[in-house]
């Protein structure tokens, strides 16, 4: 007889439902008291998730004065789910938009989430949320989230610094960073470093009660994170020398560069005409941006780095000094001149002939610059014209000409030095020294830009070197990215041969047939070249590159004025007086200084 132990199994299913018990006791007290997640999740309904933005960097002059600055503003925010019947037409009376348009808003952001937040309306200003935040709780579904906006203690510099905006799809779509609603640097110095401008995004957990009012952080703010405030950026600007800059370029279209040239270090960045960088802060920026686009003056184009012109008599001195390194001329080559009845190239007046290098530049040439040009061309170390033509092409180049400079300049365009490729499909490969002469005097197919302009007269004031033109000096507690900036480069010309040419832009100034000798300074002694570039489309334009003190130069210039005439009746007074503003922080002409602000060539 078989007797069944039903004692054991009883056990056993005993056992495994108390061990079944256990665990679920466990899970549960986890659960509970440990992992907060499904507490959290029950309890959304009554939390806050509030995205800290950070302070960006604030941005100084080389002087330590403030170029842009942060100023409390507040975006206000919805959670359509949460969003109760109220009385509209007070609401859009409170924060001063049309019923159409709250509308339209809040279908956008249901259309985005139903509960989720996103911004209602950006950008309210510190003065209007203060109106407006004591009567919120009467609208539950909004609230506010705190943020900055930029501000510019003066109306300056605005092709410089730029603008930041709403990212778009394509921003978030590139950097998981960016959330809708996030603001990104859309051009300038806040464009380009971004990333260490912009700062980190921080959390705060809130709750809230059934009127949507804080009641104070969640379990003590455990599941906060603090904000990181962006680096503040020290430019090689110098604030008072730019605004001096924008003055005196008012009522005129043109530019001014000026280049610190022991280290490349821009210290001013003159477009004109220009504009207020505040007009494009807060929620008028795509209103007032419209405008400036549709604007006939076309302030937004940033005609320093963009804007390409011949370079007229001023490249007649590069070409001298290409000459003088190659051995196809020395100081002491005399070429004779017919005045303006030189062939094939006219002079624009009459003067001493024959005549040696540095009176040519003096004078400003045409017949001894196209002489020099095709000296280069015939050098008979090449044996061949192209061949010449192509070594010519790549000293342009070491010159900075032809090419971006590629440091932290915004849309920056590189002008245009022209290649023996291009000239042989131009001319079916049958071209020489005469068929492209207009080389020799900067006219042709020769394009630079102002700022290339302005480094080829740091070039020339280092007698051969130049430190890649850059706008950032120092980044706040960070050494290695702006070390990368101060990039020595080589021209490939020997230093002794610059001294000619420095010889004779003296004398632009203190010869007795220098062009700019009304301008001659008396604390200063500076050296410049003036040029009257052929415009195609109207009066010649005035240009001007200098720089001073002579012996150790602090300050290299371009100046450019459209359809202004010759170079010593705009550009020149206006490099001049630039050039005393910055090194001695005065004005001992104020003659001089009055025409130029008078002056309303815009109107011509």
């Amino acid at each position: 007889m078989i007797v069944n132990n039903y004692s054991s199994r009883k056990t056993v299913i005993l056992t495994i439902f108390f061990i079944t018990g256990i665990i679920f006791l466990i899970k549960l007290f986890y659960l509970q008291v440990i992992d907060s997640r499904y507490k959290l999740s029950s309890q959304n309904n009554v939390l806050r998730y509030v995205t800290q933005y950070p302070a960006r960097g604030m941005v100084y002059d080389r002087n330590g004065k403030l170029l842009v600055y942060n100023e409390a503003a507040y975006d206000l925010m919805v959670i359509p789910g949460q969003v109760k019947q109220h009385d509209t037409l007070e609401f859009c009376s409170l924060l001063g938009i049309e019923i159409q348009a709250f509308k339209e808003r809040l279908q956008l952001a249901r259309r985005h989430s139903r509960y989720r937040p996103s911004v209602f309306l950006d950008q309210i200003s510190k003065e209007d949320y203060s109106l407006i935040i004591e009567k919120m709780y009467r609208f539950p579904g909004f609230y506010f989230q705190s943020r900055t906006l930029r501000k510019y203690p003066l109306p300056i510099a605005a092709h410089i610094l730029g603008d930041i905006g709403e990212v778009n799809p394509s921003d978030i779509e590139k950097n998981p960073y960016y959330k809708s609603g996030d603001y990104i640097g859309k051009s300038g110095i806040e464009k380009f470093y971004e990333k260490e401008i912009r700062g980190k995004k921080g959390l705060k957990v809130v709750m809230v009660d059934v009127y949507n009012r804080e009641k104070g952080s969640f379990q003590d703010g455990i599941f906060d994170t603090l904000p990181e405030n962006g680096q503040s950026l020290v430019l090689g600007i110098d604030r008072e020398l730019q605004a001096y800059g924008e003055l005196l370029m008012k009522n005129k279209t043109g530019s001014i560069v000026a280049i610190e040239p022991v280290s490349g270090e821009i210290l001013a960045l003159v477009s004109s005409p220009t504009f207020d960088p505040n007009l494009l802060v807060g929620r008028v920026r795509g209103q007032h941006y419209r405008m400036l686009q549709e604007d006939s003056i076309k302030p937004l184009i940033n005609r320093a780095i963009a804007g390409t012109y011949p370079p007229g008599s001023t490249f007649k001195m590069i070409n001298a000094l290409v000459a003088l390194q190659e051995g196809a001329i020395t100081e002491n080559s005399y070429f004779s001149c017919q005045g303006k009845g030189s062939q094939p190239i006219k002079c624009t007046h009459s003067h001493t002939s024959p005549l040696a290098l540095k009176e040519a530049i003096e004078q400003s040439c045409n017949p001894y610059f196209w002489n020099t040009f095709r000296s280069i061309l015939n050098n008979p170390k090449y044996n061949n014209q192209k061949k010449a033509f192509e070594n010519w092409n790549k000293i342009m180049h070491r010159f900075g000409l032809g090419q971006r400079f590629n440091t932290d300049i915004p849309f920056e365009v590189s002008g245009n030095i022209p290649s023996r490729n291009y000239f042989d499909k131009v001319y079916r490969n049958s071209w020489n020294a005469l068929t492209v002469r207009s080389l020799s005097i900067g006219q042709g197919e020769i394009l630079v830009t102002p700022i290339q302009l302005a480094n080829l007269a740091a070039l020339i004031g280092n007698r051969g070197y130049y430190y890649l033109p850059h706008l950032l000096r120092e980044i706040e507690d960070d050494t290695t990215k702006q070390k990368k900036l101060y990039q020595r480069i080589e021209s490939g010309v020997e230093g002794r041969h610059f001294d000619v040419v420095r010889e004779a832009m003296l004398d632009v100034f203190e010869g007795s047939h220098g062009t700019a000798r009304r301008y001659f300074l008396e604390s200063i002694r500076a050296a410049g070249k003036t040029g009257t570039v052929q415009n195609p489309h109207g009066k010649d334009h005035s240009m001007f590159m200098a720089f001073a003190p002579y012996d150790r130069p602090g300050i290299a210039i371009a100046v450019v004025v459209e359809n202004a005439g010759y170079g010593s009746t705009w550009a020149a007074p206006i490099a001049s007086l630039m050039m005393e503003k910055y090194l001695t922080d005065s004005i001992s002409r104020p003659m001089v200084e009055k025409t130029i602000l008078e002056g309303n060539l815009n109107n011509n």
